[in-house]
């Protein structure tokens, strides 16, 4: 489930398919050209210019959150919650993606999560969420959730989401720089429903 699905770092992933998908790239070296390049939300960890700039070609497609459009060029293409839509043969669906008791990132932002349909498997990038009501409404192969707390669920947070949300595999991001250790990362693999496999991927940025 997870061939082709790299963790970059943070809250960083590069998906190798017919064509390389990268979300939230931040501090990537000597990163393959991207095809299409996934923005969350405008934090500087999530919205990094630099980075997207010498990712880029210029058939490279950027799809982010309006309130992001202003600080990138190329293609540019705006989403909001609820959104489908395709691009070079990938499906692309745009949830949720909040802070329930934290000031962070406030619903009203319009922050978004991704489920990219990469041949037969959905692989859901839940962006700088909390657990939120439409996690229920999510159906997925592969869940990469933020466990590293403080700007997002905490590990044991994580761990119920899986609860709610319909996948087969599970891998913690959004830890091990700025916030969350290896063992938030591991707290969320403990405490994950047993009939989900979690699994620590090594960063690779």
């Amino acid at each position: 489930m997870l061939e082709g699905v790299h963790w970059l770092g943070h809250a960083s992933v590069r998906i190798d398919d017919e064509v390389v998908i990268y979300i939230d790239p931040w501090k990537i070296t000597d990163g393959k050209p991207a095809d299409l390049i996934l923005v969350t939300h405008g934090h500087r960890d999530h919205l990094s210019p630099k980075d997207i700039d010498e990712l880029s070609t210029p058939d490279t497609v950027i799809v982010c959150p309006a309130s992001c459009a202003e600080d990138l060029s190329g293609d540019v293409r705006t989403v909001s919650v609820g959104d489908s839509l395709q691009i070079k043969g990938i499906s692309i669906e745009t949830v949720a993606s909040y802070n329930t008791d934290k000031p962070n990132h406030p619903r009203v932002a319009g922050n978004v999560g991704y489920i990219v349909k990469v041949g037969e498997r959905r692989i859901y990038h839940a962006g700088d969420t909390d657990l939120i009501p439409e996690m229920d409404d999510i159906h997925c192969d592969v869940a990469l959730l933020p466990a590293g707390g403080t700007y997002t669920m905490d590990a044991d947070e994580a761990a119920q989401a899986l609860s709610h949300i319909e996948a087969q595999v599970a891998a913690p991001i959004h830890w091990g720089d700025i916030v969350g250790s290896e063992q938030d990362a591991q707290r969320f693999k403990d405490q994950a429903p047993e009939e989900v496999e979690v699994v620590i991927l090594e960063a690779e940025g």
